[in-house]
């Protein structure tokens, strides 16, 4: 079995580690593999399970390749590929939008376009704003947007030097732009992690005072949570969306107006959260050894 991760965790992050011994207590000889090492023979393993491939974003088209090269071999790569490749550009949020999933609204700046940001703004009625890119990890090269003086904090421009921005980063990359959600500063983001189909924990994700971005890197507080019944019933429809069969999902989203917006569905390499639910490790493992079962 080989954990796929990226070269800062070259020796797993202390969630891996946790997957990495229930594994291990199961039977199975566990090796932790750098996705883009060119010298990590693939083949040689039975399995091979996406963890923190957090560099991906990096190399978007190296990615692609190295997901594709599994195609071949059905079963070896979890999640499946066809089901990652369709998840790693966010423009995935609209077509989830299409099929009746509420999503947090979303407008894709094509690489390439011109796209006026003021002028999208101004559309859609937003005061507020946050860019990022469509293909992206840990908020990199995401910002706020903003002509408020009062609201002040890390990456938050106004209008005019936020368009500049957009303008820069569209020269090669997709772009989203969506409304900033003040219920993430006041209540959280909500983390639903699915495990072998079944709903397993939830986490609630905050940021730092004055910040909008959650991940820990920049200040975000995770802590384990109990979401309401319905928030899990809305979650799991929208795993239910994904034909494939899935070894873990995350779906991630926010409460407003008494409604479950999805800001993302994560099936690529989530953080799971699997240190802050006691027992998910196991409930993990045990999910990958069904799935691999004659």
């Amino acid at each position: 079995m080989a954990i796929a991760t990226c070269e800062q965790f070259a020796d797993l992050d202390d969630d891996d580690r946790l997957f990495a011994e229930a594994l291990v207590a199961r039977g199975w000889d566990v090796a932790p593999r750098v996705w883009d090492d060119p010298a990590v023979d693939w083949g040689r393993f039975d399995r091979v399970v996406i963890r923190s491939t957090w560099t991906y974003h990096e190399r978007p088209d190296a990615y692609r390749a190295w997901l594709e090269g599994f195609r071949a071999a059905p079963g070896r790569l979890w999640n499946p590929p066809d089901a990652v490749l369709a998840n790693v550009h966010k423009g995935y949020l609209l077509d989830l939008e299409r099929e009746g999933v509420p999503i947090v609204p979303t407008e894709v700046a094509k690489g390439g376009g011109a796209v006026a940001l003021a002028d999208v703004l101004a559309r859609r009625g937003w005061d507020r704003a946050v860019v990022k890119p469509a293909i992206s990890a840990g908020a990199a090269n995401t910002w706020k947007v903003s002509d408020d003086p009062a609201d002040h904090g890390p990456v938050c421009f106004d209008v005019a030097r936020s368009g500049r921005l957009l303008r820069d980063a569209t020269v090669d990359q997709d772009m989203l732009i969506q409304p900033y959600l003040p219920e993430i500063a006041s209540g959280g983001e909500w983390s639903l992690i699915f495990l072998g189909g079944a709903y397993s924990h939830a986490l609630t994700k905050t940021p730092a005072e004055g910040d909008f971005r959650v991940q820990s890197q920049h200040g975000g507080t995770i802590t384990g949570a109990e979401p309401p019944a319905w928030i899990v019933e809305q979650a799991a429809k929208v795993t239910a969306t994904v034909a494939a069969p899935l070894l873990y999902a995350r779906v991630d989203g926010v409460e407003r107006d008494g409604r479950f917006l999805l800001m993302e569905l994560e099936i690529n390499e989530p953080y799971l959260g699997l240190a802050h639910a006691p027992g998910s490790a196991d409930r993990l493992a045990d999910a990958l050894v069904a799935a691999t079962s004659p």
